[in-house]
């Protein structure tokens, strides 16, 4: 699947005319990939966990938040991609919109890849399909492994943070 077709979704729940929320484009960036999370205070408030993969970010509502306890798994439902540029988003959706609300970043930074299998890395759209990715977070307040790993065929995963390193 392009970039394109897998912003559709995203496109056809949005009035762009009438939400601040960018439309994407088709520019790409340079270096190490970026996360972001984003408290999003609509309906409920919950947390938008963001990776950029491929040319867009994947993305996952976490109702809780993400935690910094390994012994803590959080759920992160699964929803659709979003474009580069949602990645500096801040403000507020209009009422009547999808996803009304204050939107924040909460934390963002770069990710590094650690899906593996035999010494080999999977590369993290791979580490998606396959319905685990491992990844090490470098931002402002989560610095450390984390993993997220889908239940079933369901839209439903897990965050978990990795045990064994540091948060700032």
């Amino acid at each position: 699947m392009n970039k394109e077709d897998s912003l559709q979704q995203y496109r056809s729940k949005r009035h762009f005319r009438r939400t601040p929320e960018p439309s994407g484009s088709t520019r790409k960036t340079a270096g190490q990939p970026r996360f972001v999370i984003q408290k999003h205070d609509a309906s409920r408030l919950h947390y938008d966990f963001r990776l950029e993969i491929d040319g867009v970010l994947k993305s996952w509502a976490i109702p809780k938040g993400p935690s910094t306890d390994p012994r803590e798994k959080r759920l992160a439902v699964r929803t659709e991609d979003h474009p580069l540029e949602y990645a500096d988003f801040e403000g507020t959706i209009p009422e009547g919109e999808y996803g009304a609300g204050t939107v924040e970043i909460w934390d963002a930074g770069t990710f590094q890849n650690l899906s593996g299998k035999d010494g080999r890395e999977i590369p993290p759209a791979r580490a998606l399909e396959n319905g685990h990715l491992a990844l090490w977070l470098a931002g402002k307040k989560l610095d450390g492994g984390y993993a997220l790993a889908r239940m079933g065929e369901s839209n439903q995963w897990l965050l978990v943070k990795m045990r064994g390193d540091r948060v700032r």
